[in-house]
């Protein structure tokens, strides 16, 4: 892995990600870039190279965070970097696989993309989940019962789709937590699903 590369990632993303504080922030892509080494390690047949960058850059053009079309930071960092368009062009295809709302029912291409999506999905769940989806709730004026439907139509389902097998031993407690966390607030708020 070109290390100089992956460093040149992380210090764009800091400076993309400045002030954000919705729970799309540089953190939360750093988490992600943990993850998916932490996945990939387990897949020896994956890019990981590939992994890391697309995991670092995958919010680089999220539409809740930037008007950017064609993937236009992510691929002008890459480009700045030397890495040919072969390449930007698989890790683009990783980056526009993770979202949740845009892909419910298309699977990744590629073992790359389901390492990344697995790690993205990994950081929505558990306490990082939780503290997350009420950050984002907060910034764009979403009740905490909004966060809790959140949980409901989102959430509790993440660990069903995961694909690799350390994502989902990974998602076991995290997910557990979820479930704890949605039967005391429901017993706290006196409010039930």
């Amino acid at each position: 892995m070109n290390d100089q590369l992956i460093q040149n990632a992380r210090e764009y993303i800091k400076e993309l990600f400045l002030d954000n504080s919705d729970g799309h922030d540089l953190n939360h892509s750093l988490r992600v870039y943990s993850n998916a080494l932490t996945i990939a390690e387990t897949e020896p047949s994956c890019d990981i190279e590939t992994v890391a960058l697309a995991a670092l850059l995958h919010d680089a053009d999220d539409h809740k965070l930037f008007d950017t079309e064609g993937n236009a930071n992510a691929a002008s960092f890459l480009r700045s970097q030397g890495v040919d368009d072969g390449r930007i062009a698989f890790i683009v295809s990783i980056i526009n696989s993770v979202s949740f709302s845009k892909n419910r029912d298309k699977d990744p291409d590629s073992l790359e993309g389901k390492i990344v999506r697995d790690a993205d999905r990994l950081d929505a769940m558990g306490a990082i989940g939780i503290a997350r989806t009420f950050a984002y709730g907060g910034k764009h004026g979403r009740p905490l019962e909004g966060g809790i439907d959140h949980f409901r139509e989102k959430l509790l389902h993440l660990k069903d789709g995961l694909y690799t097998a350390k994502a989902i031993e990974m998602a076991d407690p995290r997910h557990a937590f979820h479930e704890e966390f949605m039967e005391r607030f429901e017993e706290e708020s006196g409010i039930s699903g």
